[in-house]
């Protein structure tokens, strides 16, 4: 949902000529081979792909932006497959996988620059490996939190920024609230674009009430639950200030077709709600 979603923002910004910074705070290592995954950790565990990228996969899309990211994410695992001399079937699920900051990085104009920022050292190296010597990016191993206060404002007075902490720390959302509040005070025309999981431990209610409290500009919360009845991650939610002219409107069929992809139960459905409307 998360990058659907930010594949439209990034298309409602480059609806102007003017250049735009893409600021990526917790930017990963760039790209996954979901091969891989979780094969690092203590505990087996079975792969999130086939719940997630592996149900849309198959296509086809109805909305113009799920149908992009589609074609972002086919084009990058071939093109990796073809680096890597990795013999793939029609049928098979994709194996490499673009994290956001190649998505950002292939939806950019000439005119577009990322800021990548990372801290954790393993994630910023294989981050590094990928985006050293490529064009109008820039790579920075420092805390995302800090990079809202070194970044802002941009020379080219437009960004879009997303922040996707792991929520991992007991203070991520006391965290995340005071850099942001700072972030609008510096530059409150960005496009902040801020990723949340939908859990039991994790109340996204009590979270937006925090941000809420900030002087906050037109904002909006996009919610998708697949699993309501699942006691760990039932969803996902993105809100975004200073959302793009009819952004709202655009995401709502979005919604509905993942949530008919992905949902498990029958309770599966896509929200979208105004926090503060835009007047």
């Amino acid at each position: 949902m998360k990058h659907v979603l930010v594949v439209q923002l990034a298309r409602a910004l480059q609806r102007k000529p003017k250049g735009v910074l893409f600021l990526d705070t917790h930017a990963g290592r760039g790209s996954y081979d979901l091969e891989l995954a979780g094969q690092g950790d203590s505990l087996a565990r079975e792969p999130e792909h086939p719940a997630g990228i592996g149900r849309v996969w198959p296509g086809p899309a109805s909305s113009p932006a799920l149908a992009e990211y589609l074609s972002i994410v086919r084009d990058f695992d071939k093109g990796v497959r073809e680096k890597e001399k990795v013999v793939r079937t029609e049928a098979q699920e994709p194996r490499y996988y673009p994290g956001s900051p190649w998505i950002l990085k292939i939806l950019a104009r000439n005119s577009d620059r990322l800021a990548l920022c990372e801290k954790h050292p393993e994630e910023f190296r294989g981050l590094k490996s990928e985006f050293e010597f490529v064009r109008r990016v820039s790579i920075h191993e420092m805390d995302g939190y800090t990079a809202l206060r070194a970044m802002l404002p941009p020379p080219e007075r437009r960004a879009l920024v997303l922040i996707d902490p792991s929520y991992e720390a007991q203070d991520e959302t006391a965290l995340l609230v005071g850099a942001l509040g700072e972030a609008l005070r510096r530059f409150p025309s960005g496009v902040y674009a801020i990723w949340y999981p939908i859990t039991e431990r994790f109340q996204p209610a009590d979270f937006i009430r925090e941000i809420a409290g900030l002087a906050l500009p037109p904002a909006v919360t996009l919610e998708l639950v697949v699993d309501p009845g699942s006691a760990g991650l039932k969803g996902c939610g993105l809100l975004v200030l200073n959302p793009p002219w009819r952004f709202e409107e655009e995401a709502r069929p979005i919604l509905a077709e993942l949530a008919e992809k992905l949902g498990r139960l029958s309770g599966a459905a896509g929200q979208v709600r105004w926090l503060k409307p835009d007047r």
